[in-house]
């Protein structure tokens, strides 16, 4: 399904189904952060839904997901604020992680840090509350040693526009990228 015009990173509200066809394989990237074998396996066969809801409260964004996958794959939860302020994470796939979520843009110093790749080919959609038409975040398992840098947008291809992340995961001196491409399947249920 299109995605609508009314949806932005500013309204991510619906169910965002990832599409395989587009997106680079996950695998590689699961390996790096230390997903076991037989997980990274259904994960791989599974079809991944994202149930979104994004609202402000007090000025920052909350961005609220609910990762499902096919085939009775538990999914993981995901509570972003956009206030930049550390939070602490666990969950079965990705275990005891930290992050940070914010808006972005061309000017942010997080910006000048990111891999080429991770900047370019986006929809210039300046819908963040000072225009930008990004949401940065990270995520860092200091017990595995990764750490995950994320950029999210819109971009188009094919003359469609999909809910876009950019993704470079470290770990150590191995540096992995990923761009994973999410096809809108309607309102929240």
């Amino acid at each position: 399904m299109a995605t609508p015009a009314e949806l932005t990173i500013a309204n991510l509200n619906g169910q965002w189904i990832l599409n395989k066809t587009l997106s680079d394989p996950t695998e590689p990237v699961l390996t790096l952060q230390g997903v076991g074998w037989l997980k990274r396996k259904a994960i791989g066969i599974a079809t991944i839904t994202l149930a979104i809801t994004e609202k402000v409260e007090n000025g920052d964004t909350i961005i609220d997901i609910e990762s499902t996958g096919t085939g009775g794959i538990q999914g993981t939860a995901e509570h972003r604020v956009t206030n930049f302020v550390e939070r602490a994470h666990e969950d079965h796939v990705f275990g005891s992680l930290t992050g940070q979520t914010k808006w972005l843009d061309s000017t942010s110093p997080e910006w000048a840090t990111l891999e080429s790749f991770q900047k370019e080919g986006w929809l210039d959609e300046k819908v963040g509350p000072n225009g930008e038409p990004h949401i940065y975040t990270t995520a860092v398992n200091a017990a595995n040693g990764w750490t995950a840098i994320q950029v999210w947008g819109f971009t188009e291809l094919n003359g469609l526009r999909y809910y876009t992340r950019k993704i470079t995961i470290t770990k150590g001196s191995e540096v992995l990228k990923v761009t994973l491409y999410y096809d809108y399947a309607g309102p929240r249920a």
